[in-house]
C-alpha cells in the first residue's frame, strides 16, 4: 500500500485563480502549501524586476524545492504547489517530483477565458498594489502566448474547472 502524500499542482492563465484555489485546497486537504512567489520573495527580496529575473531565480530554487516536496510526500503528507504548470516543460518538472517517488498527483486546470482573467488582474492590482508593475495586460498577453493546454498524453491526472463552474 502506498502511504505517500498526493501532489496537487495547477495550470491556468495568469489571473485564473490558481493561488486562491491553492489556498482553498490546502485547507480542504490539510496539506502543506508551497508558493513559488513566497519562496522567491523570501530568498531574493526585491530582485525580480523582469521575466528573465524570474526565470533565472526560479531555476535556482527548483532542485531544493523538488527534494523538499518529495520528503514531505514520503511521510504521507499532501502537498499543494502554487508553482506555474502552464507549459509542458513546467508540468513535466512538477510531474517528475511525484513520479520519481511513485506518489499520486492531480493537476488542476483552471480554464478561465482571457476577459475573466484580466478582470481578476484588475482586482488584484487594487488588493496588492506592489504587484502593479507585473500584473499588467501586456504581461498577461505575453505570458498567455506561451500557455499550453494540458493533455492526458502528458501522463497527467487532470481535473478541469471551467470558467462557467466558477
Amino acid at each position: 500500500m502506498n502511504n505517500l502524500g498526493t501532489l496537487y499542482f495547477f495550470t491556468g492563465k495568469m489571473g485564473a485563480g490558481k493561488t486562491t484555489m491553492s489556498k482553498q485546497l490546502t485547507n480542504e486537504k490539510n496539506a502543506v502549501l508551497l508558493s513559488e512567489d513566497e519562496w522567491l520573495e523570501s530568498l531574493y527580496p526585491n530582485k525580480i524586476k523582469t521575466i528573465e529575473d524570474y526565470q533565472n531565480l526560479s531555476k535556482q530554487i527548483k532542485p531544493l524545492i523538488k527534494k523538499h516536496v518529495q520528503n514531505i510526500l514520503c511521510v504521507g503528507t499532501d502537498v499543494v504547489m502554487d508553482f506555474p504548470g502552464n507549459t509542458k516543460n513546467q508540468r513535466r518538472w512538477l510531474l517528475n517530483i511525484a513520479n520519481e517517488i511513485n506518489a499520486y498527483h492531480k493537476l488542476i486546470y483552471i480554464n478561465v477565458d482571457n476577459q475573466k482573467c484580466l478582470e481578476h488582474l484588475k482586482i488584484r492590482q487594487l488588493e496588492e498594489p506592489e504587484r502593479n508593475n507585473f500584473d499588467t495586460e501586456s504581461t498577461f498577453n505575453y505570458l498567455t502566448s506561451f500557455f499550453e493546454e494540458p493533455k492526458e498524453l502528458e501522463g497527467l491526472n487532470i481535473i478541469e474547472i471551467n470558467s462557467n463552474d466558477k
